[in-house]
Parts: C-alpha cells; structure tokens; sequence
C-alpha cells in the first residue's frame, strides 16, 4: 500500500511515534556530515553511503555533490558563527 506524505500541520496516521519498534530493521547511514574545529578553524566535511553512491547516476551523483557543498559551507559557517558567540560571551566573565 503506498503511503502519501500529510501536508504540513496535517496529522499523520503512521506517524513515527505511533508506530510499534519492528526488531527486524535495520539503520543503515546513508549520508554522514561531521563538523569539527581545531582553535578557530573550523572545518566541515560529508560522506555517502558507497552503494548510495555506485546506483546514482551520473547527473544525480554531481547534483547531491553541488547539494552537499552548499549544506556543509551552511553548516560550517553556522557553527563557526556560534562557537565565536560563545567564545565573545564566556571570556568577558571571569
């Protein structure tokens, strides 16, 4: 039976709450970002699961690299903005 996706706000009937654990499945990690920092560098990297990335096309594997720079330029920029907040606030109190 094929499942639509509910409208933003709309109540979902197989919403992941209600739904019973299935001991039988399993989490794979398809994509994987990792944000680290060495003093004030930061730096933002990504993976893919290597199947994930052998069944897309051509095309599609340029369009989720194009995607992927964009999300960990986002990422790394955001991080980079927060820890230097955080620094600024934490070192004006003794």
């Amino acid at each position: 039976m094929a499942r639509t996706p509910s409208a933003p706000g709309q109540a979902d009937d197989n919403s992941s709450h209600d739904r019973i654990p299935d001991s039988s499945a399993r989490e794979i990690e398809l994509l994987h970002v990792l944000v680290s920092r060495r003093g004030t560098h930061v730096d933002a990297q990504w993976a893919i699961h290597p199947q994930l990335k052998h069944d897309l096309l051509p095309n599609e594997w340029k369009e989720v690299t194009d995607l992927m720079a964009k999300v960990t330029d986002i990422v790394g920029h955001r991080f980079a903005q927060v820890l230097s907040q955080a620094e600024s606030t934490s070192s004006g109190h003794a």
